[in-house]
Parts: structure tokens; C-alpha cells; sequence
């Protein structure tokens, strides 16, 4: 099953960095956080990817076509012009980049993807947020239902304390991030049929508006619910908070790749 990974935003509520990258290629520790996503899928048995390029798209193209001479040991022979290889640690990757427009929205950027994806399921995410989600059992639940679409429920930490407070004014309990109100919200991580693209009509098409909002209406779009880690990077306090994560090895999202598949 393929991976598509939406990447040609402009990210402007993180402008700080996008405005030298695109917002795929911000680096969380030393990995841009687009090769974290890629990684977190791989670790599953999910190796193909298509990314949906836009704006800054070239940046990413470069990085793949360099990634394999960047992660080998290699000797130069100039005179003869060729390049030897002598070890190399790649991940067991295939990378379909597809320019998809500077300002095409996010369902229309799915809809130009169609012909590489053919007439088999397929799975969407953002670029731009990581989770410990188990992606094998999100898998397992679409095909059970048997639905055109499911989505990914979270729910979000709180970006304030919450202070459960007594009648005489003394604070009985604090909690420092709380999840959110209760209520679920999308988090991205879509499995989908082919039969979704017939809800694209365009590149002005939103994916979060018309196509989820006729699936919920037509009893099509069904809700994996993860309890888990979850964190978008919108703001450049996101992006310090996920490079903490990493950098302490704390992030939930971290997970090794069987390179013998």
C-alpha cells in the first residue's frame, strides 16, 4: 500500500524556518521532520511513498537525489569518472515526487497523485506531524469496515494548565498539559479507497471540507481513534518541543526500520 504525504504548503504559521525550506525539510534533530514521518511508516513494512510537492518543491528533490551518495562511503576516481561504493545504510525506500502546483489545496494535490496510485488503497498523511501510532492496526480497521475512508481521531494537548479549584480559592489539583475539551479532532494519518478520488474534483478542492464532509453525510468515513502521542508542528514551539523529544531520546515517535523486508 503506498503513502501519499502532503509536502507543498506554504507553512506560513512557522515562517521563521519556511522561509528558506520548505516545511517538510525543517530538521527535527538532525532529520528533516518529513524523513521522521517517512520513517515511522517504513517501520510498519510501508516503503512506498509519494510526495506531493509545492512550494519550495525543489529542495526536496534535491535531498533525495542526493540522499544515497550522503548516507555511503564512497571513493572518487577522477580520471576514469566513476564513483565507487563501498558501504551504504539507505532505508528500503522507493520516492515518488510529483509536483503538484504552487497553490493547488489538499485535495487537489491528492487528485493529481491518481495515475501513480492506480486502482488500489492507499494511505494520505500531513508533512508536518509525527505520532506513535500504530500504522498496521490503523490499516487493519479500514480494511474491516469496509468504508472508502478512514481518518485518525486525536485529541490534542491542552496549550494552557488546567486548575480544578475549591470554593474557597485553594487549587485541589494542576495539570500542566491536559488533553483536550474531550472532543476529537483530525490528526491526519488517512487510509483511503480508490473510490475517493471520484470526490476530488480539482486542485481548488479542500480535502478537509468537501470530500470528509459528503464521506461523514454518505456513512463513508469511519474514525480510528489513537489515545497515543500526537504532536503537529505549526509553530516553531512545536518544532523546539518535537527537537527536545529527540535530541533527550524521549520521542515516542521513534521507531527502528527491518531492514531484511
Amino acid at each position: 500500500m503506498k503513502v501519499v504525504i502532503l509536502a507543498g504548503g506554504f507553512g506560513t504559521r512557522i515562517s521563521e524556518e519556511t522561509i528558506l525550506k520548505p516545511k517538510p525539510m525543517i530538521e527535527i534533530g538532525d532529520k528533516p521532520i518529513l524523513w521522521h514521518i517517512m520513517n515511522l511508516y517504513s517501520s510498519y513494512g510501508f516503503h512506498d511513498f509519494i510526495i506531493c510537492l509545492g512550494y519550495k518543491g525543489d529542495q526536496i528533490k534535491k535531498y533525495f537525489s542526493d540522499y544515497f551518495l550522503s548516507h555511503a562511503d564512497v571513493t572518487f576516481h577522477l580520471q576514469e569518472q566513476k564513483i565507487s561504493i563501498h558501504q551504504q545504510n539507505v532505508e528500503p525506500w522507493n520516492v515518488t515526487l510529483v509536483d503538484t502546483g504552487l497553490h493547488t489545496m489538499t485535495g487537489g494535490r491528492i487528485k493529481r497523485i491518481q495515475k501513480y496510485i492506480g486502482n488500489n488503497p492507499f494511505m494520505v498523511t500531513y508533512g508536518d506531524g509525527l505520532s506513535d501510532i500504530n500504522i498496521q492496526q490503523l490499516v487493519d480497521t479500514h480494511r474491516t469496515h469496509g468504508k472508502i475512508a478512514t481518518v485518525t481521531a486525536v485529541q490534542p494537548v491542552g496549550r494552557f494548565g488546567n486548575l480544578n479549584i475549591s470554593e474557597d480559592g485553594s487549587v485541589s489539583e494542576f495539570v500542566e498539559k491536559p488533553k483536550g475539551d474531550g472532543q476529537w479532532v483530525n490528526g491526519g494519518f488517512f487510509v483511503m479507497q480508490p473510490e475517493f478520488f471520484d470526490y476530488l474534483a480539482g486542485d481548488d478542492v479542500v480535502l478537509e471540507k468537501e470530500p470528509l464532509e459528503t464521506l461523514s453525510e454518505n456513512g463513508q468515513l469511519v474514525a480510528y481513534k489513537h489515545s497515543g502521542f500526537w504532536q503537529p508542528m505549526d509553530t516553531l514551539r512545536d518544532k523546539n518541543h518535537l527537537s527536545e523529544l529527540w535530541n533527550s531520546n524521549q520521542a515516542p515517535w521513534k521507531k527502528e526500520i527491518d531492514q531484511s523486508e
